[in-house]
């Protein structure tokens, strides 16, 4: 029987609605960004996410149910964003998918928003097979795990206080180049001078997988209280800090490789778009001899078609309870093993 799953995910401040079929792979996918509602803030307003994802979940259903070519009646189950994440945003995209579900007689399928991050690379033609190592990066996670099958996560090592797409966003704030961080930072970064600063690798020089990335936003913060600011040194500032958290990244991912003895690498989620994290990590898998997989630039950041595919994974697991029950807090550990 063919399975065709609606995924919707709201975790935070994208609403991505997409369609999934076991048969013939992705039919169509359609995402809405809040950038603009949340730059004269500096940083996403959790009220005004949540209002903005009650606003644009139904028309982006009916956008990609016509992208498809196909209606509701076809639909076997709902997929959504259950956790982790900001819970109003949460709420809002369970409250739609819960009421579909009920009204179209399916499941509804609570997905972890990392495991759909996770699994986003399985919708490239080149996907990667169990078992790997990923490295999922984004605005709210950093970690590495051990990966042996869908729900099978071990985590290696994971971030003590700022994840490091936060620490991009800081620093883009720092050196006032706005809202989101992450590419404005890339962006200034491809004119710095390499030579002009150096900052430190945190916890290089100790054992294990954690990571830590405060410390190198204090550490950019202080850089500029002492530069005399002008566009060139705002550059030198950007590069270093990318050069030094990519750096990082990089030390990590082969500590990780070299502990779980895999050739396999997966990089997913928000920060995995960073062409300078994406270019090291080539040069690193080609040195060992192994293969780097990641998904399109896309597909990176935050949409429904990882949350359709996941749930397609899970759907005979499915929990058909159509309480509106989300978890803002969800080790993904904590996932049951298919």
């Amino acid at each position: 029987m063919t399975d065709r799953v609606l995924g919707i995910e709201t975790s935070c401040d994208d609403t991505g609605v997409a369609i999934y079929d076991s048969d013939r792979g992705l039919l169509a996918h359609a995402l809405y960004s809040q950038i603009k509602t949340h730059q004269e803030y500096g940083g996403v307003v959790p009220e005004l996410a949540a209002r903005d994802h009650i606003r644009k979940v139904i028309p982006l259903v009916d956008a990609v149910l016509a992208q498809a070519a196909c209606d509701s009646d076809s639909i076997t189950a709902v997929a959504y964003t259950c956790g982790p994440g900001l819970a109003g945003a949460l709420l809002a995209g369970s409250a739609v998918a819960k009421g579909l579900a009920f009204s179209w007689g399916v499941p509804a399928i609570g997905v972890h928003h990392m495991e759909g991050h996770l699994l986003a690379p399985m919708l490239e033609e080149r996907a990667p097979e169990f078992p790997f190592t990923a490295l999922l990066v984004s605005g709210g996670h950093t970690l590495l795990a051990q990966v042996t099958g869908v729900g099978q996560y071990t985590i290696l090592g994971e971030t003590l206080d700022d994840a490091v797409g936060e620490a991009f966003d800081k620093t883009a704030k720092i050196l006032g180049l706005g809202y989101p961080g992450g590419p404005a930072v890339s962006r200034v970064a491809e004119k710095g001078d390499p030579k002009r600063f150096k900052f430190p690798r945190p916890m290089i020089d100790r054992p294990g997988m954690d990571f830590s990335f405060s410390g190198l936003k204090t550490f950019a913060l202080n850089t500029v209280e002492k530069a005399l600011l002008d566009e060139q040194t705002i550059a030198d500032i950007a590069y270093a800090f990318q050069d030094a958290a990519v750096d990082t990244l990089c030390i990590k991912c082969k500590r990780a490789l070299k502990e779980t003895d895999s050739k396999k690498l997966v990089i997913a989620g928000g920060v995995g778009a960073n062409l300078r994290l994406r270019q090291q990590l080539e040069i690193m898998m080609s040195d060992l001899g192994g293969e780097l997989f990641y998904p399109r630039i896309e597909f990176c950041t935050d949409n429904g078609a990882m949350i359709a595919y996941a749930g397609a994974q899970r759907l005979h697991q499915a929990n058909t309870d159509l309480s509106f029950q989300v978890k803002p807090r969800w080790s993904i550990e904590e996932l049951p093993a298919l």
